[in-house]
């Protein structure tokens, strides 16, 4: 049995996708020194953007109406082995694109692909299945570290690219879903006792250490490491409340770098002032609330993971890129999803967000024909209580349900 699905994750989700769409062609509207050397017009980026809002939403209804679980979770594992073959395929000559030092793409027709960011999906889906699995225990330290040894191998890789945003925001939303799914706190945190001396390794890079540093004092070297954000802090004080109209941002006439991605949600700020800001934050509010309710509606654990995975993945990469255009974290490079242009994170969202919409019509939650039912199990919501709490609940009994024609005792 199927219902109408999320209609106001939908609604949601578009109005950010069309906000994107004005955003982009508004910050790269005017031809700068910098569009004009490389040879493009006012609609160049407009219309490649055009171009992948069509494709995905050609994946989210796909995903939305043709999605099944079940399925979802049989790919778990050659999805996870795929992504890892993709992300190293970006270091073969002639595959690979290299961009501003980074090596981080893949040369696909009619433009570049970004592994690391169908990574995020492959490892939720992963997460899912290992989480819901009948041998996992939240009191066995067998069961965290198989994950977290995934996560490690990808991080290796990533950050041989180098891309420490991806690999930090690939961390986060592991640490998050295992803090979901009950595991105990003394594993995580002994964990990030061990993870202290590489960290400090890796953010001892130079160009790392001076990230550090301009974030926390940017005004310290307003024409040099703190120029983007001091550019960002620029942009959302000119802004006001009201903002100084569609079009009319002076910061993204090269003064604010990366302002059609990383950077988008200032040029939101300042040309549609604080209430447009707050209305982005609260749009991205109401999918991650959306999300949550669809993953404790939902019947079957790995369904259950999997909405939280991917309500998750969208929302804490929304958040750090508010921190960052604020100044309450170091600059990292991660695009604002469904808004910032770039293809390969917005295809990815968009198929998140089908995921989360088929499980919203699906009467079974995930449930095949002929599989037996659980009527109990672990709920973001209760996890998330005890958690705060202290209070410790009862491992949900599991129950099979009796195939049809079989009789139920009273």
């Amino acid at each position: 049995m199927t219902k109408s699905c999320d209609r106001v994750l939908l609604i949601a989700t578009l109005v950010l996708v069309g906000l994107g769409a004005l955003m982009v062609f508004s910050s790269t509207s005017v031809i700068t020194p910098v569009l004009a050397r490389k040879n493009v017009t006012e609609f160049h980026y407009f219309k490649r953007h055009l171009f992948t809002i069509l494709i995905g939403v050609c994946i989210l209804f796909l995903t939305t109406y043709k999605g099944r679980p079940g399925s979802v979770k049989k790919s778990a594992i050659p999805l996870l082995v795929f992504s890892f073959a993709l992300l190293v395929l970006v270091f073969v000559p002639g595959i690979g694109v290299t961009a501003g030092g980074a090596t981080r793409w893949l040369r696909l027709w009619p433009s570049t692909f970004q592994p690391s960011e169908l990574v995020k999906l492959s490892m939720v889906i992963f997460l899912a299945f290992h989480l819901s699995s009948p041998a996992y225990r939240t009191d066995r330290f067998a069961s965290f570290l198989k994950p977290i040894v995934v996560m490690v191998v990808f991080q290796a890789v990533i950050l041989l690219q180098p891309d420490f945003g991806a690999a930090m925001s690939l961390a986060f939303l592991t640490f998050a879903m295992l803090f979901v799914s009950g595991i105990r706190l003394r594993y995580l945190a002994s964990l990030g006792v061990i993870a202290l001396p590489a960290i400090a390794l890796l953010v001892m890079e130079p160009y790392r250490f001076r990230r550090l540093t301009c974030f926390l004092d940017p005004w310290k070297d307003p024409q040099g490491c703190g120029f983007q954000l001091v550019q960002s802090f620029i942009a959302l004080g000119s802004g006001g409340l009201t903002g100084v109209g569609i079009g009319n941002s002076k910061q993204k006439l090269a003064y604010l770098p990366e302002s059609h991605t990383d950077f988008i949600f200032s040029i939101i700020g300042e040309e549609i002032g604080f209430f447009g800001a707050l209305g982005t934050v609260a749009l991205f509010l109401l999918i991650f609330i959306r999300g949550i309710q669809i993953a404790n509606r939902a019947k079957d654990p790995f369904v259950s993971y999997l909405a939280t995975g991917l309500t998750l993945m969208i929302s804490l990469q929304g958040l750090i890129n508010f921190a960052v255009a604020v100044g309450l974290v170091p600059t990292k490079g991660l695009p604002l999803p469904f808004i910032s242009y770039g293809g390969s994170s917005l295809l990815v969202n968009m198929a998140a967000v089908g995921m989360l919409l088929a499980i919203s019509r699906s009467g079974e939650a995930g449930h095949e024909r002929g599989e037996r039912r659980i009527l109990a199990r672990k709920s973001f919501g209760r996890n998330l209580a005890g958690r705060i709490t202290g209070e410790r609940f009862p491992a949900a009994p599991r129950y099979p349900v009796p195939r049809q024609g079989e009789r139920v005792l009273p």
